[in-house]
């Protein structure tokens, strides 16, 4: 391992504290973002909200010692605060496994359901707030997001310097990804390639994404064929998914389209109007069986990149998780109302 090392990852002073029931939702400024527009950078973390009213909230005033405007200029270790009124937060996974840990880098194996960043509705129960918890403020940052349904392998950084490379490699697609995913059918091929265009935003949702060839950006995905299988009457298949460009949701929406939809996808299965519903809680008993599982079933299982500090090729491994074991192995599940809407962290 090589010994030089970077600067810890920037520490600030901390915020007043938030006044009774209420809480601040803090962010801190990863290296990868230096430059942006502030409204922009929320933009990015806060997928669900539109661009004017995450410039109405910094018009209203962030918690910071600074004065903040949408069009400030972020820099690396800016750290800020978004305050709100509290609510009661869904329970979410508390176990944080841990793949490998040197001084630049912290590897760890999500659960399914957990977000990796604080949003309105998930405070304390986040990646992020789990891993300040438990190892101390800037102990590392996420250098990349999962959907908080998808399980798998999160790469952060543990020091400035390994943020700022891991977010230009992340960038730069010079990190390679696969996934396992189980989908409803059977595809006929034992390999297959999605080219279709992504582009944001659906009239029914506005954090999802669709296929959009004449606006839509390049997105690819090459899928392998694992195992064929039929659980209750019905075909499903364990694919190995390849993403050649990293777009949102990218897998799911490539999987949709090729007639293949993930199972336990809320947003882009069998029912446009589930997502909707469950958001509001209220997704009927009928739907929560259509769909099969409590979540979407997909599982980070692979990632390899140049370590940030050595250069040297790096690989990491996460089997597929135990529910989706139980489900190709046609034992009894129990899927059931979730709580709240999707993060897109």
């Amino acid at each position: 391992m090589n010994e030089k090392r970077a600067k810890s990852v920037l520490e600030q002073p901390p915020a007043s504290e938030a006044p009774e029931g209420y809480v601040d939702i803090e962010y801190v400024v990863e290296p990868n973002y230096a430059g942006w527009r502030l409204d922009r950078y929320l933009g990015e973390k806060i997928r669900r909200l539109s661009r004017p009213r995450i410039q109405r909230i910094i018009q209203r005033g962030l918690v910071c010692e600074r004065r903040l405007k949408p069009s400030t200029l972020v820099f690396p270790g800016l750290t800020f605060s978004i305050r709100r009124s509290l609510s009661t937060e869904p329970e979410t996974p508390t176990e944080l496994p841990i793949v490998y840990q040197d001084d630049w880098l912290l590897v760890l194996d999500k659960p399914a359901g957990l977000p990796i960043h604080p949003t309105a509705r998930y405070q304390k129960g986040t990646l992020v707030s789990l891993l300040r918890e438990r190892f101390g403020e800037r102990f590392a940052e996420p250098a990349h997001r999962l959907d908080r349904e998808t399980s798998g392998l999160v790469v952060c950084g543990r020091t400035t310097e390994a943020c700022r490379v891991l977010g230009r490699l992340f960038l730069s697609r010079d990190v390679h990804k696969e996934y396992l995913a189980v989908c409803e059918g059977h595809p006929p091929e034992d390999t297959f390639f999605v080219d279709a265009p992504i582009a944001e935003g659906t009239e029914l949702i506005r954090i999802a994404v669709r296929i959009d060839r004449a606006e839509g950006k390049e997105s690819r995905t090459r899928f392998q064929v694992l195992q064929r299988f039929v659980r209750d009457g019905a075909p499903f298949a364990l694919l190995r998914c390849y993403p050649e460009t990293g777009r949102q949701h990218q897998i799911r929406i490539h999987l949709h389209e090729a007639g293949f939809p993930l199972v336990g996808d809320k947003m882009y299965g069998p029912d446009p109007g589930y997502f909707d519903r469950f958001s509001k809680h209220c997704l009927e008993p009928e739907a929560w069986e259509r769909l099969r599982l409590p979540r979407h079933a997909l599982h980070a299982g692979h990632i390899a990149f140049p370590h940030p500090g050595t250069r040297q090729a790096v690989s990491f491994d996460s089997p597929l998780p135990g529910d989706l074991v139980d489900f190709m192995d046609g034992k009894a599940l129990a899927p059931g109302p979730g709580e709240g809407s999707e993060s897109a962290a």
